[in-house]
C-alpha cells in the first residue's frame, strides 16, 4: 500500500510539470548517475517560491544541497555543459533558464557553501518574443536539458556551475517557480578572463522584478519580457 501511494503521490506531480535536474552530461553524453556530480536537494522534484528562497542562502543549490555527499568531474574550458531532467522528463512551464558559476576556494570546491561571488554565463528566454504569453515561445518549452558552453577564458580552477530555470506559470500570484541545481567541476583552462558582473546568492532577485512577477495571462505585450538578475559574463 504504501509503495502504491508513494507511486501515486510521483505521477500526480510530474503531471503538474513538475522537474529535477539530476544528470550532468558533457559534451553530449552523460556522465556518471543521477547526483553523482549533481549536489542531491531535498525539495526532489518540487519547486521553490519566492518567499521561501530568495532572500535565502537555499536559492544557490536548492534546499538540503549541502557540500560534502558529491563528486567533481574534470572538463576543459570550452566543453559542452548540459544539466538533464530526471525521470525522463521535460520542461513544461514557461519561464526563463540561466547557469552561474562561483569560483571554489583553494579549500576546493566540494566543501565549498557557494557564499563567495558568482556570475552568470548563460541565459536562455523567449524564441518568439512577440508572444511571450504563448508558452511554446519559450525557448526552454518541451526541452529535456538546459546546456551552455564553458567560456574559453575562464581561469581554471574548480567550481560551482548552478542550473536554474524559473517557471511564470504563477508568477502572477508571487509564485513563481524555481528549480536550481548546482554541479562540482573542475576545470582545465588556459583562460586568464575576469568574469563580471559579480553577485552574491542570495541578492541576484527580488519578488517584485518584473522578470519574476510576470503575468503571462494577461495579454502581455511583444518583447515585454525583461529577464532577471545580472547580465550575462561575455568575454
Amino acid at each position: 500500500m504504501k509503495s502504491a501511494t508513494l507511486t501515486a503521490l510521483l505521477a500526480a506531480t510530474l503531471a503538474e510539470g513538475h522537474y529535477i535536474f539530476s544528470q550532468l552530461i558533457v559534451n553530449g553524453k552523460a556522465v556518471g548517475q543521477d547526483y553523482t556530480y549533481i549536489r542531491k536537494n531535498s525539495n526532489t522534484y518540487m519547486p521553490s517560491f519566492p518567499n521561501e528562497v530568495i532572500d535565502s542562502p537555499d536559492l544557490r543549490c536548492n534546499k538540503g544541497a549541502k557540500p560534502g555527499n558529491t563528486q567533481t568531474y574534470s572538463v576543459n574550458a570550452g566543453d559542452k555543459i548540459g544539466f538533464k531532467l530526471a525521470y525522463n522528463e521535460f520542461i513544461e512551464h514557461p519561464g526563463p533558464g540561466f547557469v552561474y558559476m562561483s569560483k571554489a576556494p583553494e579549500s576546493g570546491v566540494a566543501s565549498y557553501d557557494g557564499s563567495g561571488d558568482w556570475f552568470k554565463v548563460y541565459e536562455i528566454g523567449l524564441c518568439n518574443p512577440s508572444s511571450p504569453g504563448n508558452d511554446g515561445s519559450w525557448c526552454t518549452w518541451q526541452k529535456d536539458r538546459i546546456e551552455f558552453t564553458i567560456p574559453k577564458e575562464i581561469p581554471a580552477g574548480e567550481y560551482l556551475v548552478r542550473v536554474e530555470h524559473i517557471g511564470l506559470h504563477e508568477a502572477f500570484k508571487d509564485r513563481a517557480q524555481f528549480y536550481m541545481e548546482c554541479a562540482q567541476l573542475k576545470i582545465a583552462s588556459e583562460g586568464t578572463g575576469t568574469p563580471s558582473p559579480l553577485v552574491k546568492i542570495p541578492g541576484i532577485y527580488k519578488a517584485n522584478d518584473p522578470g519574476i512577477k510576470f503575468d503571462k495571462w494577461n495579454n502581455p505585450k511583444a518583447n515585454s519580457y525583461v529577464m532577471p538578475g545580472p547580465a550575462v559574463w561575455k568575454p
